[in-house]
C-alpha cells in the first residue's frame, strides 16, 4: 500500500503538471506519455485493490470481481501498445524532422490511443463473451477468489489468450527494435542532431526494459501455482514477490523515463513539485503551533 501510494503522488504530480501547462497538450510525445502515467495508475490501482481484497475478505462476488478484473486486464495489455507508439514517434522525430509536424499530429495521436484501447478491450471483452456463453450463469451469482483462470475458467479462452499473447509481444518487440536500429544508424549520420539522437535510442531501449518487465505478467501467473505447490509454506512470499515483480517495479520505470529524464518536462514538474512544499509546510507549522 506503501508502494502504491508513492506511486500515486508521484502520477498525480505528473498529470497536475501536464494539465496545467497547455503547450504540452500540442506535443504528440506528452499526449502519449501522459496516456501511459493515467493507464499505469489506473492499473496499479485496480491490481492493488484486488490484492488487499484478495487476503481481506479471499472471496468476493463474481459480478464484482468481473469488471475490476476485465479493466486490469485491459490496463495491463494497454502498456505495450503504448511504448510501441511512443517508440515510433521518437523514430519519426529523429529519422523524419522534416516531416514530423506533418506525420505526428494530435488528431493522429488521439486516434492512435484510441485503436490502443479497442485492440486492449477486444481480449477481456471476448473473455466474457466466451464465459457467458459456456459457463451457467449461477457463476455470476456466487463468490469467488477474484482471479482470471477463476473467473474465466473455459479452456478455449486460456488457448485465444496464448495465441493474442504470441502475436501481440511480437509485434511490440520487432516494432522497439526495428525504431532502435534505425534511430542508432540515424545516429551515425553527419546531419543528425547526436544528442537526441542519443537520448531518443536510448528511451526506446528502456521502452524495451519495460516490455520485458510487462512480459512477467504474462510468465509469472504461471509460474506462481507451481512454486506455491513445492513451497506451500511459502505461498504468501510467493504471491508477494510475484506481485512487485510483475505489477510494481515496472511502473517504476515509467517517471523514470520522462519525468527524470526529460529536461523539458523535468524543469515544469520539479516547479509543480517545489510550490506545492511551499504550501503544505505552512499548514503542517501552523498545525504543530
Amino acid at each position: 500500500m506503501l508502494v502504491w501510494l508513492t506511486l500515486s503522488v508521484i502520477n498525480g504530480s505528473m498529470v497536475n503538471t501536464f494539465l496545467k501547462h497547455s503547450f504540452f497538450y500540442e506535443d504528440p510525445r506528452y499526449v502519449m506519455f501522459i496516456f501511459m502515467v493515467v493507464n499505469d495508475a489506473v492499473q496499479l490501482t485496480l491490481v492493488t485493490a484486488l490484492y488487499v481484497v484478495s487476503y481481506v475478505f479471499f472471496k468476493i462476488h463474481a459480478s464484482v470481481c468481473c469488471p475490476l478484473l476485465m479493466t486490469a486486464v485491459m490496463t495491463t495489455r494497454a502498456t505495450p501498445l503504448i511504448l510501441a507508439g511512443m517508440a515510433i514517434e521518437r523514430y519519426v522525430a529523429i529519422c523524419f524532422p522534416l516531416h514530423y509536424q506533418q506525420i505526428c499530429t494530435i488528431t493522429r495521436t488521439l486516434l492512435l490511443i484510441s485503436v490502443i484501447l479497442v485492440l486492449t478491450a477486444a481480449v477481456p471483452l471476448t473473455d466474457l463473451f466466451i464465459t457467458l456463453a459456456k459457463e451457467p450463469p449461477s457463476l455470476f451469482h456466487s463468490t469467488i477468489f477474484c482471479d482470471h483462470s477463476l473467473l474465466f475458467r473455459d479452456r478455449s479462452i486460456y488457448y485465444k489468450n496464448c495465441v493474442f499473447d504470441i502475436v501481440y509481444f511480437s509485434s511490440v518487440f520487432l516494432t522497439l527494435l526495428y525504431t532502435y536500429c534505425k534511430i542508432m544508424l540515424a545516429a551515425r549520420a553527419a546531419s543528425t542532431d547526436q544528442v537526441s539522437a542519443k537520448k531518443a535510442r536510448n528511451t526506446v531501449l528502456l521502452h524495451g526494459v519495460q516490455l520485458l518487465l510487462c512480459m512477467l505478467a504474462f510468465v509469472v501467473p504461471s509460474m506462481q501455482a507451481p512454486l506455491i505447490q513445492l513451497f506451500p509454506e511459502f505461498g504468501l512470499e510467493i504471491r508477494y514477490v510475484n506481485f512487485l515483480l510483475v505489477y510494481i517495479i515496472p511502473r517504476f520505470l515509467s517517471p523514470m523515463i520522462y519525468g527524470f529524464r526529460d529536461e523539458k518536462f523535468r524543469k515544469y514538474w520539479a516547479r509543480h513539485i517545489t510550490c506545492r512544499m511551499k504550501k503544505v509546510v505552512p499548514v503542517i507549522k501552523s498545525r504543530q503551533k
